[in-house]
Formats: C-alpha cells, structure tokens, sequence
C-alpha cells in the first residue's frame, strides 16, 4: 500500500507543492535551536548553508536551487555524488568555500556571497556564530540528530523562505509514514527482531552512535530491529572489531560518507566475517539519494521502508520503487528512471545480498 494517502494528495498536488511561495505581508518570525528569535521582512532569496544537510533541505523546499547561494563542502559533494547532481546540475556553481571543515566559517569567502540569511549549527559556542553575526550577517541556528529536530529545522528554513506548507506537506509524510510502520511493527516478537549495527565510519576508525533517542538507533527500532549499538553513551564512539564480534550483529549497515567503503570491509576482514551478519550476506551500504539516507533528511521515510523491507519483509512489503517515484515527483519534480533509482541503492554493488532482489526493476 502507498503511504501517499488521498488526504495528502488532494491537499498538495504537485501545482501546489511547486508553487511560488505568496510573499507574506507580515514580517517573518522564527525561534532556532538556541532559542534566538530571527525576524526577517520579507522571504529570504539568498540563504547560505553551514551544516551539512541543509543544502538539499533547501532546494527541497524551494523546489530548485536559486535562493541556496552557498554550502558546506561536504554538502556539495554529496549532491554532486548523488541524484540531486542530475536533477539540478547547476548546483555545480554554487560556492562550496564558504566555512572551514570544522564549520566555523569563512567570513570573507561567506560575505561574498551576500546572504540574507546564515544558517549554522546551534549549541557549538561563540567561535561558529559570532564571525557571522559580527559581519552583521543573519543567523538561524539548528540541532540535529533526532526525528524532531529534523522536522522542526525543515520548517525553519520552510517558513524563512515564505513555504511552510513545503514542511507541513514533507513532516505530515514523515509522520504519517512512522506511524504505519509503528503499527505494523506491533505484530513483530521481540525475539524476531534482528540486532542491528549502524557503523558511522568504518574504512580506518571504526565508529558507531548510541544513546537513546539517536536518529539511527530511532529507525533501526521502527524498522523492527534492535539498534547493537545503543547502549553506547555519545554519537561517533570509537569502537574496536572484537566489540563487533562481541555485539555479533544479525545485520550491519555502512555508512554512505565514505565512497570506498563497501561490504569488503566486513566480508575480508578475519574477525567481522564470523559475524551474523557477514555470514548471512546482510552487510548493506546506505543508499544516497538526494541526501545521505543514513541521517535524517527529506528522504527519510525512504530509509525507513528500505530498512523496514530489509529486515521483516513479511510484515512491510513495501513497494519501494514506487515509493521512491512518488516521493522525488513530490519533493524535486522529478521522475526517477529505473536506471536512477538502481544508483541510489547501490543495486549493481549489493543486489545479491540477502533479501535485496526485491528491489530490482521489473
């Protein structure tokens, strides 16, 4: 079944969903994550972004890349890796130069580029806002890693922009998705629910997120799995192979930041091929679509129902290229090809893992 209900689509159509926002006649108030107040007279067209996920949040809810005028590195080369790449190959130009790879920012380089508003990362002290507010720049801070946060930072840069139905449309999506499959999940036994591990590195350092709450460990548990990891205090933990072994996965799930990293990593290795999950063939590379599927994004719910499909796919059988065609109409206007959506999960890499036949093309 779709989770694009009726209600969904006849509230937002893509007309809708794609239209220019109505410039409001009041001025824009929004509360950050630091519980700073930004008011701004009128929709921003020129948004430079410092974290790395906001620039695909960006041109999601504006529907194109005209008001992103600045990124993270990082950020750019995940859309220039990824579908967002073909979709919008003009974002090529935009300026990548704009903060260190500690995120404290380039002040000239980020002065350059004129915007009306700076979005950065809260709770990260005076060194990452002060150079921008000094440079009489306008801040908005967010968080990350939760499902919470990522739904109120995506209404943030919605309503900065005079969209906020854009946000309304994708975390009513986002919440109407996890609420079906934490209704379905209710039919899977705790000991049928597989111990799943999320390595956030793995080529040299080894590092896997705990702590409960944490965005991985959040869909790992709405999959229908048991996060390996949780009982680690902090996100990034550094963790040695024989705590793998320890921990003995029934699946592993690699991390789609560092584009050499594939199941060779576990398959080859002499300690991580005795586990579960090497020996089961359940070692899976996270897609990247228009963002990372790993943490939270737009694409979310595709995570979720790919993961979902991976683990119980007796109890979600979710049809996933149809999810995926639907979801990129609605957040780029844009129709996947088969070809598409084989690149974004990996499909020629990892299509002989166990339960991944089905999601080839018929």
């Amino acid at each position: 079944m779709s989770v694009w209900h009726v209600p969904l689509r006849a509230s937002f159509s893509l007309a809708t969903a794609f239209a220019a926002g109505t410039a409001l006649a009041d001025p824009i108030t929004i509360t950050d994550h630091e519980n700073r107040t930004i008011m701004l007279e009128r929709p921003a067209e020129r948004i430079a972004s410092i974290p790395i996920p906001v620039a695909s949040t960006i041109i999601t809810m504006d529907g194109g890349t005209s008001r992103l005028v600045g990124m993270n590195p990082t950020a750019k080369s995940a859309i220039m890796e990824g579908i967002l790449g073909k979709i919008f190959p003009e974002a090529r130009e935009i300026p990548s130069d704009i903060t260190a790879p500690n995120f404290i920012p380039n002040v000239e380089e980020l002065a350059t580029t004129n915007p009306e508003l700076v979005v950065q990362w809260a709770d990260r002290g005076s060194d990452y806002l002060d150079p921008i507010v000094n440079a009489g720049l306008n801040a908005l801070l967010i968080s990350y890693g939760t499902e919470e946060k990522t739904r109120e930072y995506q209404t943030m840069i919605a309503t900065a922009m005079g969209k906020p139905e854009r946000a309304e449309m994708i975390n009513g999506w986002r919440e109407e998705v996890a609420a079906e499959m934490a209704e379905k999940a209710k039919s899977i036994p705790a000991e049928s629910k597989p111990k799943v591990l999320y390595l956030l590195r793995a080529l040299e350092a080894m590092t896997a997120s705990g702590a409960k709450g944490n965005y991985n460990t959040y869909y790992i548990e709405l999959a229908g799995g048991v996060s390996a990891s949780a009982d680690l205090e902090g996100n990034g933990v550094t963790i040695s192979r024989e705590q793998i072994a320890a921990w003995d996965p029934d699946v592993i799930l690699l991390n789609s930041f560092e584009p050499q990293l594939d199941a060779g990593r576990i398959h080859d290795d002499p300690i991580l091929s005795l586990t579960k999950a090497a020996q089961n063939n359940r070692v899976y590379k996270m897609p990247l679509g228009g963002y990372r599927w790993d943490p939270p994004n737009q694409e979310s719910p595709l995570t979720w129902m790919w993961l979902a499909n991976l683990l119980h796919p007796d109890v979600f059988q979710y049809d996933l290229r149809a999810e995926m065609r639907q979801a990129y109409r609605l957040l780029y206007n844009y129709d996947l090809t088969d070809e598409d959506i084989d690149g974004i999960l990996w499909q020629d890499k990892q299509g002989d893992t166990a339960n991944y036949a089905q999601f080839k093309a018929r």
